[in-house]
């Protein structure tokens, strides 16, 4: 089991618990919070929302949705919105704050924000508009069953044996368009034009262009997906398990980005929101979402046991800054070229 040892993050955990104990009895009693499905969705509820609740006698209620359909619905909701809190993706967030649907976090009201990490702290033009809640990295899962010996590099996936069993992101999925952009690298082609990486990914005999992580898990555990990209976060899911399932570093390597929470403009429960996201920042809720989903821990100080180490994105002596991080700002520049081309080159000849 993870344990703290900062005694300021002790201290900083001890002051966040006494603020939620001192929680006004004429509070919110019910916030809706918008997180993934599957296993992100069962860890986020036992780290953060079962904590918090505990402390504050407020109900989390969860939005379960995908980190695009949550935009979505965001944009949809901006003038009366119905959701609280967030949590996205890297590169998703950057556009919600674009879309003007998130508020500025206070760092008064959420003090654990001081102890994140420098890189898990978002803001522009000076305001904080998301934190991360942890790392995670994309990279090839494959059956053990099917597949004797680790995949050696992402051009695996065109192999012949390999047809009909393949599973890679779709644009949908937060991991669909610098999927995109990463295979150009793979492959030596230059990004400016993609066109021969769609050729390549239409040619590509796949068993799904997933959606969702879900939906990338199911499919390796049922077996329809024998090989292909997907989270170390799904990928030792299954593997702890006992399934037949293994998860590879190609030589080209891998790319990671985080989670992200995010206070929604105009929330209804401002204050229970704002709560709820010094909650998820105490090393309490870091180590258990480390424990839990393998997440690179966005909080300083927070350790975890040797085996649990060895599944995080940066490996079990590594840190944040052995990771491959993204320019979001970079890749959602081209989100609408890449997904139209997607559509137009990739799906259509499913």
């Amino acid at each position: 089991m993870a344990r703290l040892i900062h005694n300021a993050l002790l201290a900083g955990t001890v002051g966040a618990a006494c603020a939620c104990a001192a929680w006004p009895a004429n509070a919110a009693e019910r916030i809706t919070v918008a997180w993934y499905g599957g296993n992100w969705g069962e860890a986020f509820k036992a780290c953060v929302a079962d904590p918090y609740t505990k402390a504050t006698g407020v109900t989390v209620t969860p939005e379960i949705g995908t980190s695009t359909t949550t935009l979505a619905k965001l944009q949809q909701q901006k003038n009366a919105p119905t959701i609280d809190v967030a949590w996205m993706d890297g590169g998703i967030s950057e556009l919600a704050q674009a879309a003007g649907v998130l508020d500025r976090l206070d760092s008064a009201a959420i003090p654990n924000m001081a102890h994140l990490l420098p890189q898990a702290i978002y803001a522009r033009d000076g305001s904080t508009y998301a934190v991360g809640t942890g790392y995670y990295s994309l990279g090839l899962t494959y059956s053990t069953k099917e597949i004797a010996t680790p995949p050696q590099t992402w051009k695996d996936l065109w192999k012949p044996e390999y047809a009909g069993a393949v599973a890679i992101p779709s644009p949908s999925n937060s991991a669909g368009v610098p999927f995109v952009l990463f295979m150009a690298k793979v492959w030596g082609v230059d990004p400016s034009n993609l066109d021969p990486v769609y050729k390549r990914l239409a040619a590509l005999d796949t068993a799904l262009l997933f959606d969702s992580s879900g939906a990338a898990t199911n499919a390796f555990q049922s077996g329809e997906a024998v090989i292909g990209a997907h989270f170390n976060v799904g990928a030792w899911d299954l593997i702890d398990k006992k399934l037949p399932i293994g998860f590879a570093v190609p030589r080209e390597g891998v790319w990671a980005t985080d989670a992200r929470l995010h206070l929604v403009k105009g929330a209804p429960n401002k204050a229970a929101a704002q709560k709820f996201i010094d909650t998820a920042l105490t090393a309490q809720a870091s180590s258990c979402l480390a424990t839990r989903l393998y997440l690179g821990p966005s909080v300083q100080g927070v350790q975890v046991s040797p085996e649990t180490a060895r599944k995080l994105p940066w490996g079990e002596k590594g840190s944040v800054k052995d990771l491959s991080l993204l320019d979001w700002n970079e890749v959602n520049a081209r989100r609408a070229e890449i997904t139209d081309a997607w559509n137009r080159q990739v799906a259509r000849k499913r």
